[in-house]
């Protein structure tokens, strides 16, 4: 559900854990600093936009946050590794995916098409944010991501954020062939429903990012899986989209414990 312009996981997360994806909209009382064409609550800081005006939006957005403290930035670089979100504090780490156990302590990913993927544990203790694109989904960050709770799959639950939805995200055939020769734990039958070929381009196919990242957690034995239908191409008003427009701002989903 929206609340304001923020978005609201409805999951049966612990009362203590609180997530949420923001919009190019702002937060309740403040729209957002930037300007075209980061306009106008961009929170990416290595897209060009004005620093003042990116430090003005993180700020708002913890303001706007109960319990919330602090964000663990990272430098994304559609990769596999999953660091302690207290060790990103001071400065982003280069990771896809960060774990916090620390109260007021947020988990975040920027994104604008690519999969946000928030975790807790059913019991509270622990929270996690990942970005899966396909790089990085194929790749392993999800798994990678679960293992780093150390606990069994069972006491994990994940929400996906908005992303690019199948009927906007057009891949080549070696995104497929990347998926079927390397994507573990998952069917190849399970692989296939998430490539829809394309009818005016040969060997290419429409890719569902939320569909493979769904199957893989479930093959894991997730204790909840579900999330957003929302499409960041699709919603130009709300949503940031970097095959959509090229240069744009970005969007973040965040988690933590309160």
């Amino acid at each position: 559900m929206a609340v304001d312009s923020l978005i609201v996981p409805d999951w049966p997360a612990p009362a203590n854990v609180v997530a949420l994806a923001t919009t190019r909209l702002g937060v309740a009382g403040f729209a957002g600093a930037s300007v075209a064409p980061y306009s106008h609550f961009n929170l990416g800081d290595h897209v060009d936009d004005d620093r003042a005006s990116v430090d003005q939006n993180r700020d708002a957005l913890i303001s706007a946050c109960d319990g919330l403290n602090s964000i663990a930035w990272l430098q994304q670089v559609h990769g596999v590794e999953v660091c302690d979100a207290s060790n990103a504090v001071s400065a982003p780490l280069r990771a896809d995916a960060s774990i916090s156990h620390v109260k007021g302590l947020a988990s975040a990913v920027l994104t604008a098409d690519c999969l946000p993927v928030l975790f807790c544990r059913t019991d509270g203790s622990a929270v996690a944010a990942a970005h899966a694109g396909w790089r990085g989904l194929c790749a392993g960050v999800l798994a990678n991501t679960v293992k780093a709770f150390d606990c069994p799959p069972q006491e994990l639950m994940a929400w996906f954020g908005p992303a690019i939805s199948s009927a906007y995200f057009e891949v080549g055939p070696e995104v497929y062939q990347a998926f079927v020769s390397g994507f573990a734990g998952v069917t190849k039958a399970q692989i296939d429903d998430a490539f829809r070929p394309s009818s005016d381009k040969l060997g290419h196919f429409y890719a569902d990012l939320n569909a493979l990242a769904r199957s893989q957690l479930q093959n894991l034995g997730l204790a909840w899986i579900g999330g957003s239908d929302m499409c960041t191409y699709a919603d130009v008003n709300r949503f940031y989209s970097f095959r959509r427009d090229g240069q744009t701002g970005r969007q973040v989903s965040l988690i933590y414990r309160r």
